[in-house]
């Protein structure tokens, strides 16, 4: 806080001389946040960042962790070479039978011990079954109050198109913005995309950096068209350019 007050007869005579000033300065510390540049997620098994492209990562029900790809693989070819039965590449517990029915069951496991992975894609189960109100967005709040960005990127989903709750662009901004600082770049995108549809063109830079420096193509191709229309110079568009190659670079697993 900004301000103290020594008691509430003193807020009261004095707020009004201050309140422009305090909001301000409130803005002021929310983009100090929201700009900061975040890190990715990493493998927590190889701790390289683990590739924004989907089918370049994995997801195991039995802990509900996300490893990359090259680790999913190294796992695989070690079992086959030593003639191992498979196991988890990150718990070591023996590998469950993926079908549908053992990863709900597993992941409700996970959900029940309150992991913000394993609530998401719960919401997510949800969703694709109708279920808002009582389920996805139970879920989804529950794992974004344990931090988890997507689900904060979910609820944003939920607010701005009316979804199971009433349309309330002050929480879908909200939940967008939590998303973003969390490191989820669909949100931070989006972001970008607001800001520039509302002209404000240096903020929707600042988005498209953070997330071009993590290794976004689609950023980096919004901020080149930035750059065509005067917005950016060539300058700070080629540091950012070796920043996002830097970024993909890193997540190049040796297998």
């Amino acid at each position: 806080k900004s301000v103290r007050y020594c008691s509430i007869k003193c807020q009261k005579e004095h707020r009004s001389q201050h309140k422009r000033a305090c909001k301000k300065r409130a803005t002021e510390l929310r983009d100090e946040v929201l700009f900061r540049q975040t890190e990715g997620t990493d493998c927590p098994i190889c701790l390289l960042p683990i590739p924004l492209d989907p089918d370049k990562l994995a997801m195991i029900s039995c802990c509900a962790r996300h490893i990359c790809a090259g680790c999913e693989f190294a796992n695989a070819l070690r079992e086959i070479e030593e003639g191992l039965k498979p196991t988890c590449p990150f718990c070591r517990l023996p590998a469950p039978y993926e079908d549908d029915e053992t990863w709900e069951v597993n992941m409700k496991r996970r959900a029940e011990a309150d992991d913000p992975a394993a609530l998401q894609w719960m919401g997510i189960s949800c969703q694709e079954k109708g279920d808002y109100n009582n389920g996805a967005f139970e879920f989804w709040t529950r794992a974004a109050e344990l931090g988890d960005s997507q689900s904060h990127y979910q609820l944003s989903v939920m607010y701005h198109g009316g979804h199971g709750v009433e349309m309330d662009e002050k929480k879908g901004i909200h939940h967008l913005e939590e998303a973003a600082i969390g490191g989820d770049i669909v949100a931070r995108v989006n972001l970008g995309v607001l800001e520039q549809g509302n002209g404000r063109f240096e903020r929707a830079e600042k988005h498209f950096t953070i997330a071009a420096n993590l290794g976004c193509e689609d950023a980096i191709n919004k901020l080149r068209h930035l750059q065509l229309r005067g917005f950016m110079s060539y300058e700070d568009l080629d540091t950012v350019i070796h920043s996002h190659q830097a970024a993909l670079d890193a997540m190049k697993s040796p297998q």
